[in-house]
């Protein structure tokens, strides 16, 4: 039996959450990714529970293969400044009650960056932050962390910082990982190399464990290798171009929600080429 991988879209949930489903539906995504309120303030969005009850009835409906919620990108788990270390973990800790509340599979975040103080002085805020949400988890919605990109002090850009934050929070059962193909070619992973993916994916599943890898986010990338620039670009325009195959085809990364924050041809988010385009590139990477 084939195993698919569930291509899907970061998409918008304005007009309420559960409208983030029809939009999935309008541009055949198998797999759909939310923030849970504005993305550019830490003010939560009051949700109507109506839409949470609706979220979860589109979705049987639809039939899709996975549900994230992003966290804000504002936030730090990390961060030097009490007041935004608070607004970070409160807006982590909503972020979660909301993906409980629709069913989300997962809440994805990134960590944050140390600010130049150092990786270990991080986790010293870092643990306690995430340690606190991983107590709303549930059976069904696990908390991600992400791989990240980019300098000054980002944590997560390697294997080896996911894990040792994973061992210290005792491998909660709860606690996974995500993998964004950008975030890894730009932090140095040659994703268009079967061998350097494979060591990659050794590494991970030897430090954490692929069963801990719940999702996915497929994105080109306009950022060279290995150059800390976290620059998404529409697939097949990137530098990843038809070598992203590599990534997709890959039999360890089946059965997964793969994500696409990508831009769109009109700047709007992925649409329905975006997600054509990626299942095109990972049929011609299987069947050759």
């Amino acid at each position: 039996m084939v195993v698919l991988m569930y291509v899907g879209a970061h998409l918008s949930s304005s007009g309420g959450i559960h409208t983030a489903v029809d939009r999935a539906e309008a541009i055949g995504a198998e797999s759909l990714q939310v923030f849970t309120q504005s993305p550019r303030q830490w003010r939560p969005t009051n949700h109507d529970p109506a839409t949470f009850d609706r979220f979860r009835e589109r979705r049987e409906e639809v039939g899709l293969h996975g549900v994230l919620c992003h966290a804000l990108y504002l936030c730090n788990f990390a961060a030097t400044d009490d007041a935004i270390y608070e607004k970070s973990v409160t807006a982590l800790r909503t972020t979660m009650e909301v993906a409980c509340a629709i069913g989300a599979d997962a809440v994805v975040f990134h960590v944050g960056s140390h600010l130049g103080a150092g990786f270990d002085k991080g986790l010293e805020k870092v643990l306690p932050a995430i340690d606190q949400v991983l107590e709303l988890c549930n059976d069904t919605t696990w908390l991600l962390m992400e791989n990240s990109a980019g300098a000054g002090g980002t944590i997560g850009r390697s294997v080896d910082e996911l894990a040792t934050i994973h061992e210290r929070l005792d491998r909660h059962p709860r606690l996974g990982v995500c993998l964004d193909s950008c975030h890894l070619y730009v932090s140095g992973v040659d994703v268009t190399d079967r061998a350097t993916l494979d060591t990659l994916l050794d590494e991970l599943d030897s430090a954490v464990g692929l069963d801990r890898l719940r999702a996915l986010h497929v994105n080109d990338s306009a950022g060279e290798l290995g150059s800390n620039r976290d620059r998404h670009a529409n697939i097949g325009d990137g530098l990843l171009g038809e070598g992203l195959g590599v990534f997709l085809g890959h039999p360890k990364l089946q059965g997964l929600p793969a994500v696409l924050e990508v831009e769109g041809k009109d700047k709007k988010g992925p649409d329905a080429d975006e997600i054509r385009k990626t299942k095109a590139i990972r049929a011609r990477a299987i069947a050759g």
